[in-house]
């Protein structure tokens, strides 16, 4: 139904903002991307789609500016209930179902940020994971590559995996680890396809050069793109 790749983490700001927009200037010539945050919470101080916007320098129809938008950065379900609403993963669906059959152009390949890691709840039985069964995409996992990553990233990975989801490869932030990037691939079966520095400062045109000459470098990710 969807085309595209779901951006996860390891955990709340490990860096699938900046994974999205590298995602959105590596592949943008390829195929009809667009981008989409279904949940952001702590609106008033973070947005996510503003800061992918600017990164990737996207066009209008390259961002699609929709989904649940709450204030406080809590998890969804709490910040969903602090606001007296409710999260569902049908809902967050149709929403995209309905950008897909009004969009004038090619059928777009989705970038998909997700809020938090995989388990986040996003109301009393549904979690992030869930969304990712129902929009039915290849998965990127974005993980630290500090102390700690090893166990993170695993855990993440199995839970993807016990839910018959397609883990398309990991994807590693921070000052690059070669030892921990070997044990990901050991024990989780899965490809690390990139190791983004630390960016001082973080700028749409560092940004671009890193992802047009280091980023997917094999093309594993165009293929979820296809």
């Amino acid at each position: 139904m969807f085309r595209g790749i779901f951006v996860t983490g390891t955990d709340t700001n490990v860096g699938k903002t900046v994974v999205s927009a590298a995602l959105m200037l590596r592949y943008r010539d390829e195929a009809p991307l667009r981008y989409w945050k279904p949940i952001q919470t702590g609106i008033e101080r973070d947005d996510d789609s503003a800061e992918v916007a600017r990164l990737a320098q996207c066009g209008e129809d390259e961002i699609f500016n929709c989904g649940v938008r709450l204030r406080r950065a809590v998890s969804p379900h709490l910040a969903a209930r602090l606001s007296g609403t409710r999260i569902t993963v049908r809902a967050l669906v149709e929403q995209l179902r309905e950008a897909n059959h009004t969009t004038r152009a090619a059928i777009p390949r989705w970038i998909v940020e997700g809020a938090g890691g995989v388990l986040v709840p996003i109301n009393e039985r549904e979690t992030m994971a869930d969304v990712i069964l129902g929009l039915h995409i290849p998965v990127v996992v974005v993980a630290r590559s500090t102390v700690g990553t090893i166990n993170h990233t695993l855990l993440t990975i199995e839970a993807l995996r016990r839910r018959m989801m397609r883990v398309a490869g990991v994807i590693m932030m921070g000052t690059p680890d070669d030892e921990n990037r070997a044990a990901i691939e050991k024990y989780g079966a899965a490809e690390v396809i990139a190791q983004m520095p630390d960016f001082d400062p973080l700028t749409p045109d560092t940004l671009a050069t890193w992802a047009a000459t280091e980023f997917d470098r094999n093309g594993v990710l165009f293929g979820c793109l296809r």
